[in-house]
């Protein structure tokens, strides 16, 4: 095959690996797994299927559903069909979904079970193309005409013989739309990212040419795949690098399922690895004595040795003798109980972690490599790689991808991976593309070094009453160095003074003051614990940009209020209306 396609990679994975694990699903509490034989037979089915169902070339399809082997499927089909698929997010509303659904002219949808079925029949009459609805194995029975079941989809396949899907894998071209990625949506609807066969594929083997992943690897799929990390985790890499994908059961099971699996690779979106940064310090404040000695021992020559390993460096000498004490005596046994046992590469991105979080991980022999990009570059721009890594940066650009700053500061970006443009949007698109240089939106900032630290973002940037430009993601990111804290929304747009709402985590409060009645925010000890982070914080800031009051609201932001996305990034537009009442408090004379 001459073509080099994640369509023809998927194939070649076939030749060259039949009986090796493509995935395994967990059915009656055992890991099941389905090879690389039968995976390209279900794909293949699937595509015979749409193409019987009408999908012409160019034509798209939608899924919407927590991570399973159909979604993945129903996506390598629609492009091995010469079309495009687009995910939906699980989270989404009924008028959300029909948006994504007409918006992106999807001839057939996947749905998972019945409660996405009912967004789609709340919502029928704004998708007039909608021709198909398929349900995901276990779905219940649906009496409707729209609706066929994974089993009746695939016996569509033997309208269509192999010689027409062959046809149409011929005919697929680097420079033809892949995906649509839409955006979450931190600011109006959101839009659909165009990608390219050649985006997509280009992405996935320069992340495993510069050790973002390797052939052997096995990973967790449990984000959504509605985000173009995922969708490089569990699809184009896999299908480029003969990886194998574990299919969590559930959100509520990743803890368990990451202790059973023991992935090689782990993406994790920052809050994923707050929680495990909040467990972990519970557990190391309960430690006394002799242990709490150990693990200070540890923690200390840990630190010293993932700066060596940062800097492309090996421990030699008395510290590669304590450090491998270290690890018989405490990590061995620390590491798998987390689900990392043998993890070689932790990846945090999709939004901005505190660096006290990743040092302190780095301390348990835990180096989370820092990620940055968007979906118009189908994820990276810059990465933290092995070897290569400086805390507090997102790393230096990718290999091949070009990087430099506006006079502004704004990061643009050009390479193979930038996007086409945003679909049926001519106008976003030329605001976003400036030739071949994509405008990211983000500022940032280079070192000495070359690598990249991002600085804010340019449409968040606050113009407080007294005309000073200021970026609240720093001083948002340094109140979340406490652990109390789980997140905060500095406030200041047109006001006199900055000031902030904060969520706080209730197991970090729990461990460190104790249960307390009454409402959060009239609580003396917990005001006061606040205050001396914001102390702290303010002394590090210029006047203009110190935070001079606080709420401690009464319930944590969440995606089904509308103030998250799906991947957990704030809504600014959101807090602000939801919690109108309570800034308009802070600033009453």
């Amino acid at each position: 095959m001459a073509a080099d396609t994640i369509v023809h990679r998927l194939l070649s994975q076939r030749e060259r690996r039949p009986s090796a694990p493509a995935y395994f699903v967990k059915h009656h509490g055992v890991w099941r797994p389905t090879s690389w034989r039968d995976y390209v037979v279900e794909i293949r089915t699937a595509a015979r299927a749409l193409m019987a169902l009408g999908l012409p070339a160019g034509g798209t399809v939608a899924m919407l559903g927590f991570n399973r082997p159909e979604w993945v499927v129903f996506d390598h089909a629609a492009m091995m069909a010469g079309g495009a698929a687009a995910g939906i997010y699980t989270t989404c509303s009924a008028e959300e979904v029909a948006y994504i659904v007409d918006h992106a002219e999807a001839h057939a949808v996947l749905i998972e079970d019945l409660g996405q079925w009912k967004k789609i029949v709340a919502e029928r009459a704004r998708m007039p193309k909608l021709r198909h609805v398929v349900t995901m194995r276990d779905c219940p029975p649906i009496d409707d005409p729209m609706v066929l079941s994974w089993t009746a989809f695939c016996d569509r396949a033997a309208a269509v013989s192999d010689a027409d899907l062959d046809a149409r894998i011929d005919r697929i071209e680097q420079a033809q739309l892949a995906t649509l990625i839409y955006t979450s949506g931190t600011t109006g609807p959101p839009k659909g990212v165009m990608l390219s066969h050649r985006n997509l594929a280009w992405t996935a083997r320069a992340l495993i040419d510069q050790g973002g992943a390797r052939e052997g690897d096995c990973g967790l799929s449990y984000l959504p795949l509605s985000h173009i990390a995922e969708q490089m985790s569990t699809i184009h890499v896999p299908a480029t690098s003969g990886a194998t994908v574990y299919f969590a059961e559930s959100i509520d099971k990743v803890p368990d399922n990451l202790k059973e699996v023991q992935p090689t690779v782990v993406f994790g979106v920052p809050r994923i690895w707050e929680k495990f940064h909040a467990g972990v310090t519970a557990k190391l404040a309960q430690a006394t004595g002799v242990k709490a000695r150990l693990m200070a021992r540890t923690r200390r020559v840990c630190g010293e040795v993932t700066a060596l390993r940062n800097r492309g460096k090996e421990p030699g000498g008395a510290l590669a003798l304590q450090y491998k004490l270290a690890h018989r005596l405490v990590l061995s046994k620390l590491k798998p109980a987390l689900g990392l046992g043998r993890a070689r590469l932790c990846v945090t991105g999709a939004a901005p972690l505190a660096t006290d979080v990743i040092e302190f991980f780095g301390t348990l022999d835990i180096v989370l490599h820092e990620i940055y990009g968007q979906s118009e570059d189908c994820g990276p721009t810059s990465f933290n790689l092995p070897g290569a890594t400086k805390f507090g940066t997102v790393g230096r650009p990718l290999a091949g991808v070009e990087v430099k700053l506006a006079d502004d500061g704004e990061i643009l970006v050009r390479g193979p991976n930038v996007f086409l443009g945003y679909f049926k949007e001519p106008a976003a698109t030329a605001e976003a593309l400036d030739g071949e240089w994509l405008r990211s939106g983000d500022l940032g900032a280079f070192d000495a070094d070359g690598f990249l630290s991002i600085t804010g973002r340019k449409k968040e940037i606050l113009i407080t009453a007294g005309g000073k430009n200021i970026s609240p993601k720093n001083i948002e990111a340094a109140l979340k160095e406490s652990p109390l804290i789980a997140e905060a929304v500095v406030i200041g747009d047109r006001r006199k003074f900055l000031s902030a709402l904060i969520t706080v985590d209730d197991a970090a409060v729990k461990a460190a003051l104790g249960d307390a009645p009454g409402p959060r925010d009239a609580r003396a000890d917990l005001r006061a614990a606040v205050q001396r982070q914001l102390d702290v914080v303010n002394e590090r800031l210029a006047r203009v940009e110190q935070v001079k009051k606080f709420t401690i609201l009464e319930r944590p932001f969440a995606i089904e209020t509308g103030e998250l996305t799906p991947t957990l990034k704030i809504k600014r537009k959101a807090v602000n209306q939801n919690f109108a009442t309570e800034i308009e408090a802070m600033y009453q004379e």
